[in-house]
């Protein structure tokens, strides 16, 4: 008998959500930096053994929107919470319980038989701040919160036991060596931004999109042409640098991961373009993949 299902994992900006994908799989799939709001999509982990599989998606973090890229990436936890046949609400155990919109804990509270919270960063956290988050857990959603840490990976295998334990009883959806349902050019693209948020500062990193725009499979080593869209024409001047030093750091360290996650050389080459405004513009958020919610309005 075997065990099958979509697991959602949602919670505000650094929660540690990428952090617990990534241990989870025991590889790594879903970019992580030290700064907020790094992913904006949904990724996609599959993670088989023991006669479970567990489709993990990883969420954007929960933000107020400030703009429509914000708008469409909680359309995306909207959706995927809607796919998911568990949700796993990842608290910060280093910080205050958090203050979900009335519009989030009123569809937590009405999946608690499917909801599993866990509070994140066990080895930093305060013991008061544990004892807080957990009362609150139970009081809000009437959960036994799971204590955890994705960095040091504690409590993570009890973790996953549970998650298993409430998937509905099925088929494997997916073959049992698949680790994603995303394509290459999806992670080549994320780990191009990843290394933005590592070298650039300030509003840079959440001003860019990259799009791959081609990939070479028969040439070795593996030719990819991606192109850095940027808001502003001062960005793009630091982007790429005096002479070209940046970008060139830049597309060295992004190749570097990039060989790592495909296991062979590649050829990486980067082009920077501005696109003015791209985060609140419906049709620059379609061409990049997001949903866009209430067309009307914002058509």
């Amino acid at each position: 008998m075997t065990r099958a299902g979509m697991v959602a994992i949602v919670g505000l900006p650094n929660a540690g959500k990428s952090s617990l994908l990534n241990r989870l799989l025991g590889s790594k799939l879903s970019i992580v930096t030290a700064a907020a709001q790094t992913t904006r999509e949904r990724v996609v982990g599959i993670d088989t053994r023991d006669d479970v599989q567990i489709v993990f998606m990883d969420t954007p973090g929960m933000v107020t929107p400030g703009y429509l890229l914000h708008e469409a990436m909680l359309d995306i936890i909207d959706r995927t919470i809607a796919d998911a046949d568990v949700v796993v609400l990842l608290l910060d155990g280093t910080r205050p319980p958090p203050d979900l919109s009335a519009e989030v804990r009123a569809r937590l509270t009405k999946m608690t038989e499917r909801l599993v919270v866990a509070i994140n960063k066990s080895d930093v956290a305060p013991d008061e701040q544990l004892r807080q988050l957990r009362s609150w857990s139970v009081t809000v959603f009437g959960v036994e919160p799971a204590v955890i840490s994705a960095q040091a990976g504690e409590g993570v295998d009890r973790l996953r036991e549970e998650i298993g334990q409430q998937l509905p009883v099925s088929p494997y959806l997916y073959p049992e060596d698949e680790i994603s349902t995303q394509s290459v050019r999806f992670f080549v693209s994320e780990l191009v931004r990843e290394t933005v948020f590592e070298m650039y500062q300030e509003e840079i990193p959440y001003s860019v999109a990259v799009q791959v725009e081609e990939f070479r499979e028969t040439e070795d080593p593996l030719f990819i042409g991606a192109t850095i869209y940027i808001e502003r024409s001062s960005q793009k001047g630091i982007l790429i640098g005096s002479g070209g030093r940046a970008i060139r750091d830049l597309g060295a360290a992004a190749r570097r991961k990039i060989e790592s996650f495909v296991d062979r050389r590649v050829y990486l080459d980067l082009w920077v373009k501005v696109l003015p405004k791209w985060r609140k513009s419906p049709k620059e958020l379609r061409r990049f993949g997001f949903p866009v919610p209430d067309d009307n309005r914002h058509a």
